[in-house]
């Protein structure tokens, strides 16, 4: 029953959505990376919910440090970050305690833990888990932006509606990672809006796709075969709840191409290598090839809705109905945004960390 995930700098997860509280520790930290509180704060915030596009649960998350930090900066010690559940609404889960929510893992996880499980709202399977990695990456995304590194995410697709792609990547990340509503194209964002909206009204979900890109990797991260970067990333990007699909490139678009088209030709610019195009989305041989990276996420829409649904009672091991109550989002592939960035922080993090040792990230330029 493990919680923890990473080799050189690990992040362990704690607490359930209607618990005292939820939080993270992170431990194999260099000494000396500058905390901006502020930023995590920021971070937190574009994880939150917003509108009639998001559940009514408004928690503020006002976090608190316990540990491995001292006068504003790592100490080396782990990283210890709490934060207060203070919105629950215990209530709305205690007439359905035995009824299997489509979707949901109150099944599963009553088959793993035998009963003893805290089911209200999830429980440790719930999305408000996602807040203590979102903590994680508000202390990491700024100790790789000052190593050239830079993450973001927008919402490629939602409810079938796309946006644009990639351009100019710079100006992109720029844009993206000042959106609360993560979209590059202002005609989309009205769309996608509405659509959820309209889905909200019918008492119903939508989900989408989200594209990520990491620019100023330097070649050679990664191991052949069990490490590859794209595994790295897909096992960590899995761990959110919602995500049903991890693709790296041009992903499943490659198999219908020839192999004259899926290649990406080498070349030299000012004397460093690069590709003519990145349809493998910056990874070779499951190793960066200093190329940006890009991954797509796909997540599935909200498996809470208020319509009624066929289900199971598994205690008392008969068909029934369900119609849930509580507080529930329509969409959530935009407050999941901010978590691919931070999980996609913690797995470079600790591929540069493996690379270039461990006090890489430590210490003030």
């Amino acid at each position: 029953m493990k919680n923890s995930f990473g080799n050189q700098i690990t992040v362990t997860i704690f607490g359930e959505s209607h618990g005292n509280g939820i939080g993270v520790v992170m431990d194999g930290l260099a000494p000396g990376i500058k905390v901006d509180e502020a930023f995590i704060r920021g971070q937190l915030s574009k994880r939150r919910p917003a509108g009639k596009i998001s559940t009514a649960r408004r928690e503020q998350d006002e976090y608190t440090i316990e540990s491995g930090v001292f006068n504003g900066y790592t100490t080396g010690t782990p990283v210890c970050i709490v934060i207060p559940n203070t919105a629950q609404h215990s209530k709305d889960y205690s007439a359905t305690r035995s009824k299997a929510r489509p979707g949901h893992a109150d099944y599963t996880a009553y088959c793993k833990y035998h009963g003893y499980e805290d089911y209200r709202g999830g429980g440790h399977f719930s999305g408000r888990i996602t807040a203590g990695l979102v903590a994680a990456g508000g202390l990491l995304i700024p100790a790789l932006e000052k190593k050239g590194i830079r993450i973001a995410t927008h919402m490629s697709r939602c409810a079938g509606i796309d946006d644009r792609g990639f351009e100019v990547l710079q100006a992109d990340i720029d844009q993206l990672n000042q959106q609360d509503f993560p979209v590059l194209s202002a005609r989309s964002a009205a769309d996608m809006k509405a659509v959820i909206e309209a889905a909200a009204a019918e008492g119903d979900s939508v989900g989408g796709i989200l594209e990520t890109v990491i620019t100023g990797l330097p070649a050679g991260l990664g191991e052949p075969w069990f490490d590859t970067v794209e595994g790295l990333l897909s096992h960590g990007l899995f761990s959110i709840p919602a995500v049903k699909g991890v693709s790296f490139g041009d992903g499943f678009a490659l198999a219908d191409q020839r192999g004259s088209v899926a290649n990406d030709p080498f070349r030299y610019e000012n004397g460093q290598a690069v590709t003519a195009k990145n349809s493998n989305g910056g990874i070779n041989g499951g190793i960066t090839n200093g190329m940006p990276l890009l991954i797509r996420t796909v997540i599935k829409p909200t498996p809470s809705i208020y319509q009624e649904q066929e289900t199971i009672d598994f205690i008392k091991k008969e068909e029934t109905t369900l119609q849930i109550a509580g507080r529930h989002d329509p969409c959530i592939v935009h407050r999941a945004r901010v978590v691919v960035d931070s999980i996609c922080a913690m797995v470079v993090a600790d591929l540069l960390t493996g690379r270039f040792g461990t006090d890489y990230l430590g210490g003030e330029e």
